[in-house]
């Protein structure tokens, strides 16, 4: 009695399908992964959905905003401005309570 799946047919059914899955791996690989893989190790951003490499941008270019160096002095400048401010919170909020004290003190000799 001959039949349609022998083990000799079934071995060779299962390796060829492996062989093909195998290469669709590959091939998936090499046409959807690989590219953006390539995209991010040079430095660029990869965009899958329109599968485009694209050169970042640095946003002080667009606004023209100051370089990351010159933004460094300004952000000192800002946080000794924040500083001075403070100072000056401070010292009115001693000069209140010390006039609050004498009040209380006047209030307390009578």
């Amino acid at each position: 009695m001959n039949r349609l799946l022998t083990m000799k047919r079934l071995s060779i059914l299962f390796l060829a399908t492996f062989a093909v899955l195998i290469g669709v791996m590959f091939a998936y690989d090499a046409i959807v992964v690989a590219p953006g893989d390539r995209c991010e190790e040079g430095g660029k951003w990869w965009d899958p959905q329109d599968k485009v490499c694209a050169q970042p941008i640095s946003i002080a270019e667009i606004t023209g905003r100051p370089n990351p160096g010159q933004r460094a002095a300004a952000s000192a400048e800002k946080n000794r401005e924040l500083v001075a401010i403070e100072d000056s919170l401070a010292a009115q909020q001693k000069a209140r309570d010390a006039d609050a004290d004498r009040q209380r003190a006047a209030l307390a000799a009578q």
